[in-house]
């Protein structure tokens, strides 16, 4: 969630979120073709014929369509996305397809979740909502549901700044990061950063990239807000990352629309989501760092508590939608760490969403951070909050490998600095996250957390 100091305001950032985008800038941004397609041909073994017979439709209630928000442009029109456990037969795949009148555009199998999931173009004039209660009640699939629009959040006018210029990066004080970094920077640390394109040549990411991953499939260049986030986490040239000696997964998940700005707002959907987390986790992320907002998405929520139960740190922005804002996810989600912005005087970001899923809260207003061709610029919003706790997470895991990823959440709350109304809050959640203190709370086997779930796999 990133908002630029230049020509913002908390109504423009409402409207942004609360409007979601339309689907055409889904299509310009990524369209059909994005990501890879498993052709059920090669990658699917053939079922007894039986299963190209229509089945029984089993006499059961008709199951809600759960849509937290109101707003009908924040999913995909004519597009319904299923999940099927395993890997379904290709004649079970085009039986199901053929008696819910669908057109197979997009599929893949994800090991996280030992399901296969597939996006579906409806062909007729029935609604999303109207296929998927029909597909649930049929039985034929695992669950079915819109495939819904998230959102990066961002002004396209915002003001770069020289490199010769004052860096004023006071989150560093704030946070007390410099003392934290006498005891850990990190190192040995992965961190999957799901977000758009990511510059990896930048200067202040040099030696830092782990690995790359296109989830669109798109020739996109590099753009401003995945470039931000991830320097924010380990920049280490004319700036200073939370955790400057870790290593990122960069995960382009979330493809620029295409209004002749290179760094405008940029979308994703569930599935790309859904394909991005599988390889943060296939490829040993310890973090994973979602500094994106949509609606609450139960095939997402699955893919995260997948991720939980290995132990995966989770840390997302709470959202730049305001006071009025209803609970946005991935950040509302129970195992994920929700962050709310502080500017330099420890204020609410007037834009940042509030609410009882707030867990603690980070500098995110008028932060210096680099942009695309060795450029930087001065951005605000929850994003950059997010990236500052996920980088806190790191320096106590590089402290302190074996622990448990309820700890790393309870030791954040613990010790973190309380701000607003004494104790946790709505606003700030526990506080302003202190690395300093945090840090040093790790460098012992600590009794923080009662119930520890399973350790990084």
């Amino acid at each position: 969630m990133i908002e630029s100091r230049a020509l913002a305001t908390l109504t423009a950032v409402t409207a942004l979120l609360l409007n979601f985008g339309s689907w055409q800038a889904y299509a310009q941004g990524y369209g059909d073709g994005g990501g890879s397609y498993d052709s059920p041909s090669s990658s699917y073994q053939r079922a007894p014929d039986d299963y190209s017979q229509p089945r029984p439709r089993r006499s059961r209630p008709i199951q809600p369509v759960v849509t937290d928000v109101s707003a009908d442009d924040n999913y995909i029109p004519k597009e319904v996305l299923i999940e099927v456990d395993g890997k379904p037969t290709e004649l079970q795949v085009d039986g199901i397809a053929r008696r819910h009148r669908l057109t197979r555009t997009q599929s893949q199998n994800f090991p996280l979740t030992n399901s296969t999931y597939f996006r579906w173009r409806i062909s007729d004039g029935r609604s999303v909502d109207d296929v998927v209660r029909e597909l649930l009640d049929s039985g034929d699939v695992k669950s079915a549901q819109r495939n819904n629009i998230f959102k990066l959040q961002q002004d396209t006018t915002a003001s770069p700044v020289k490199a010769e210029g004052d860096p004023a990066q006071y989150g560093l004080a704030k946070l007390r990061l410099p003392q934290a970094h006498a005891l850990s920077v990190g190192a040995d640390v992965t961190i999957a950063v799901i977000d758009s394109g990511i510059d990896i040549s930048h200067p202040e990411l040099a030696d830092r990239i782990a690995g790359s991953f296109d989830a669109l499939g798109s020739k996109e260049g590099p753009h401003l807000h995945g470039t931000s986030v991830a320097s924010t986490i380990v920049a280490h040239g004319r700036l200073m990352g939370a955790a400057p000696s870790s290593r990122l997964l960069a995960i382009r998940a979330f493809g620029a629309q295409d209004n002749g700005s290179k760094d405008s707002g940029a979308d994703s959907n569930s599935f790309v989501v859904i394909k991005s987390l599988d390889y943060a986790v296939a490829n040993r992320a310890q973090i994973i760092n979602m500094s994106f907002a949509g609606p609450r998405d139960r095939a997402i929520g699955r893919s995260l508590a997948a991720a939980a139960s290995k132990g995966i740190v989770l840390v997302a922005a709470a959202g730049n939608a305001g006071s009025r804002s209803s609970p946005l996810f991935p950040a509302a989600d129970h195992n994920v760490i929700a962050v709310s912005a502080t500017d330099q005087d420890d204020r609410l970001f007037s834009a940042s969403n509030r609410g009882s899923y707030v867990a603690i809260s980070a500098p995110g207003v008028d932060i210096l951070a680099a942009a695309p061709e060795a450029k930087y610029q001065i951005l605000s919003g929850t994003s950059l909050s997010a990236a500052y706790v996920s980088g806190v997470a790191a320096l106590m895991i590089s402290r302190r490998p074996d622990i448990a990823s309820s700890d790393v959440r309870a030791t954040l709350l613990s010790t973190a600095r309380d701000l607003g109304p004494p104790g946790r809050d709505d606003q700030f959640g526990a506080g302003q996250v202190d690395a300093l203190s945090a840090v040093s709370a790790v460098a012992t086997p600590m009794a923080t957390a009662s119930d520890r779930p399973a350790t990084r796999q």
